[in-house]
């Protein structure tokens, strides 16, 4: 079980946003062998969820409220470091995500981008997709909603 964090931006402290930049970094862009910009202004506004297994960040999202990235809440930059996913750290992550969402936000409806090829992932947490498909950063994305 991971260890859950949920920071705003002025609550992290350097190492913190260093380990989430990072691991969003070696996924995003290394792994995933995307350029794009992710430092994107977005993350003062956001909640950041941190998931730590003997103090190292593993897992990470970052959730808005409603109106500050779609009219409903989202969660965004949904990431587990590549060698712990056979522990199935994102279901704890995203269940985490949802929770910080109702807490802070009072609301039960989300809205995500998700990658498609992650779709019965997030299914399985009861997303469904709305829309078509659609490139973003030259991946294939989906729009979906839980409510």
């Amino acid at each position: 079980m991971l260890d859950i964090s949920v920071k705003n931006f002025s609550e992290l402290n350097i190492q913190e946003l260093y380990d989430l930049l990072q691991l969003r970094s070696e996924v995003f862009v290394v792994e995933q062998n995307c350029v794009y910009q992710d430092i994107d202004g977005k993350d003062q506004k956001a909640l950041h969820i941190l998931g730590y297994k003997n103090n190292h960040l593993v897992a990470y999202t970052r959730i808005f409220k409603p109106g500050d990235y779609f009219d409903e809440a989202s969660i965004g930059r949904v990431v587990v470091k590549e060698n712990e996913r056979q522990y199935q750290y994102g279901y704890d992550i995203m269940n985490a995500s949802i929770q910080a969402i109702h807490n802070n936000y009072n609301t039960i409806e989300i809205k995500i981008s998700a990658q498609t090829y992650l779709k019965k992932f997030y299914n399985n947490l009861g997303f469904k997709e709305i829309g078509e498909e659609y490139l973003e950063d030259g991946i294939p994305h989906v729009a979906m909603v839980k409510n």
